[in-house]
């Protein structure tokens, strides 16, 4: 199955990478070198597709064939079953750790610079449209390009003497490259253009005007010399401090390097942006107010005369816009080296990541083919391949947020995999209890309810309404008798209570019920109702005003969208803080019930925090059907 999937992925591959190689006259070793250095690469997409595919089709086929069957016969558990996989995937998540450290940057460190090697060979194709290209000593744009040979729109920059400074830019409409297979010399065309040339005279007030030749032609060729392009040495590394060139000792050197000199940078932007805006080195003419008192509380500025305040103004406009245009041109510098910082970070962080996604992902695979029932290539590769994606392209947003500064960019090496985590976990619950793969009852049954949704053949019990207080005490009392269910004695004693009668006052005109159920349904009607009705609407506002937010910012509002973000974090810590009251409640709830195996799933409880308007429905309609159970069993 691996050399499989990493066959299909090394075609993708040469696919993808065609025109690189295309028309190069490269050396068979050459390209075998490429597919080599490239297949490592491949490793973090290929592993964990295979895993997972594989543990899909090989418990899915042991399911499909009553093996689990016979294997529970004799004792043998699942989890016994997938105990000696499970310790050679450990071991395979270490080894894999190990390639990703030392295999997979080697291998970035010589694909990148052989990719560069190769482009070099036919500098004609590498050209890109849209960006300049440096081919030798020249730098060639093009706007548009057909084929490998016809240019429109160029524009190229010709290095000075001092080989710096572009001392020659030609722009031309259109363009034509034309060479020999055995030449040196590639001849460029360019027709209907103009040449520009800096010329740089000895004097000193000459050079201040910046003189320059300007000329119109329409037809000029330019022969660029190969002679020293062509002798290319493919196996000459030119660029080894890449990202994802690096080690994991490699890159926590470059990282606490990136971070000291990003310190030591905000640092010298923070002290010049305060040089700029103090004025403790501006001198006016005459640095005497003319108010001489020591307490002055009017305006600063009518402190001094007319020409003074000019000139104070005139300095703070220009500090200002100085200290405005470093921002500017700063903000971009800042950027980039933050996003080069995350990607170092990232660049760390997967080589981590990769081994515990093997083995996350053999939880959500051989479980899954265990309740699926299914083995080979049909099904299992489908269910694989939509799983895998998932995976995947969540993990690829994730980076890609977390390289713009968007995202922390250690949470977004590890998103994928913490995401696939609860569901390795619920799919090993369920697999090992030998239940299906979705219960569909336990989640239609409290929906139903949660929206008063009645069943064909349910019974109304509205005809209790008509009833006396002493009917409804017989009805609770003698149910049996009286041809009714348990279910009519608990409607019967909640239309009385919603008449106003106490329990307490039921009791003395002949209700029979335990005591302890007093303390229970005080827990639910005083703690827990109260604490779970403002923890839904703190959390319906805090949800409101945090895409309020989003809205005020998109269109450029930021003192609503401040005001709304910083209402949103009130709402949600103050939601956070009832949503635990009423957890607390709950525990005590059937603490007080004596049936602490019912209480719901601390880590449900957890995972449904973020969606609490679906929780708080569930858990109301458990806790009321749990009440009503106590209540049934409490009745003598």
């Amino acid at each position: 199955m691996f050399v499989i999937l990493m066959l299909i992925f090394v075609l993708q591959t040469i696919w993808l990478y065609i025109k690189e190689l295309a028309g190069k006259d490269l050396d068979i070793m050459v390209i075998v070198k490429f597919l080599v250095y490239f297949m490592p690469k491949l490793i973090p997409l290929v592993l964990p597709l295979t895993i997972l595919l594989a543990s899909i089709m090989v418990f899915g086929s042991f399911a499909e064939n009553y093996e689990f069957a016979a294997m529970k016969s004799t004792g043998i558990s699942l989890q016994r079953a997938m105990s000696g996989l499970s310790v050679f995937i450990v071991i395979l998540a270490v080894i894999t750790f190990f390639f990703s450290n030392n295999v997979i940057p080697w291998a970035e460190l010589n694909s990148y610079n052989l990719r560069r090697n190769i482009a070099k060979l036919k500098p004609a194709m590498a050209i890109a449209e849209g960006q300049f290209n440096e081919i030798g000593a020249y730098n060639i744009k093009a706007e548009k390009k057909k084929g490998d040979k016809f240019l429109e729109n160029v524009t190229i920059h010709i290095k000075g003497s001092n080989n710096q400074t572009n001392a020659t830019v030609i722009k031309s409409k259109t363009g034509e490259f034309e060479s020999n297979e055995n030449s040196n010399v590639l001849k460029l065309i360019l027709l209907d253009g103009h040449y520009y040339h800096d010329v740089s005279p000895k004097d000193r007030k000459a050079q201040n005007k910046k003189p320059f030749a300007k000329s119109s032609f329409e037809k000029k060729i330019i022969n660029i010399d190969l002679s020293q392009l062509n002798n290319v040495d493919f196996d000459e590394k030119s660029q080894t401090d890449k990202y994802n060139m690096l080690d994991v000792v490699g890159l926590n050197k470059t990282i606490d390097s990136l971070v000291k000199k990003s310190e030591e940078d905000h640092e010298s932007f923070a002290k010049n942006l305060l040089q700029r805006s103090s004025l403790v080195n501006t001198k006016l003419k005459d640095d005497s107010p003319k108010v001489k008192d020591s307490v002055y509380l009017g305006s600063l500025l009518d402190a001094f005369d007319t020409k003074k305040k000019v000139e104070l103004l005139d300095v703070t406009i220009r500090s200002l816009s100085s200290s405005k245009q470093i921002i500017t041109s700063k903000e971009t510098t800042l950027k980039n080296s933050k996003e080069w910082l995350n990607r170092h970070i990232i660049s760390l962080h997967e080589k981590f990541a990769l081994g515990f996604a093997c083995i996350i992902l053999f939880f959500v695979g051989a479980p899954l083919g265990a309740l699926i029932r299914k083995g080979g290539i049909g099904l299992p590769m489908v269910i694989a391949i939509i799983l895998f994606l998932t995976y995947h392209f969540i993990g690829i947003f994730a980076t890609n947020s977390a390289k713009k500064g968007g995202f922390n960019p250690i949470l977004a090496s590890w998103f994928s995999t913490l995401i696939m985590l609860p569901l390795s976990i619920f799919l090993t619950k369920r697999a090992t209890a030998d239940k299906s793969l979705f219960d569909f009852d336990s989640i239609i049954e409290p929906l139903k309810k949660a929206f008063k949704i009645k069943e064909k053949n349910s019974v109304d019990y509205r005809f209790l309404g008509s009833y006396k207080n002493e009917e409804l005490i017989n009805v609770i009392n003698n149910y049996e008798s009286l041809g009714h269910d348990e279910a009519c004695r608990y409607e019967a004693l909640k239309v009385l209570e919603n008449r106003g009668n106490s329990i307490s006052e039921l009791r003395q005109i002949g209700l029979t019920i335990n005591k302890d159920y007093d303390a229970s349904e005080t827990i639910i009607s005083s703690d827990y109702k109260p604490h779970s009705k403002f923890a839904i609407v703190l959390y319906a506002i805090g949800i409101v005003l945090l895409i309020l937010h989003f809205v005020f910012k998109n269109n450029k509002l930021p003192s609503l969208a401040s005001a709304s973000i910083q209402l949103s974090i009130m709402s949600l810590v103050l939601f956070v803080i009832y949503y635990i009251k009423s957890l607390f409640n709950i525990f005590k709830f059937y603490t007080q019930i004596k049936k602490k195996e019912k209480k719901p799933n601390l880590f449900l409880l957890i995972l449904g925090f973020p969606l609490y308007m679906i929780t708080y429905m569930f858990l109301n309609e458990k806790i009321k059907e749990d009440l009503k159970l106590n209540c049934l069993e409490s009745l003598k």
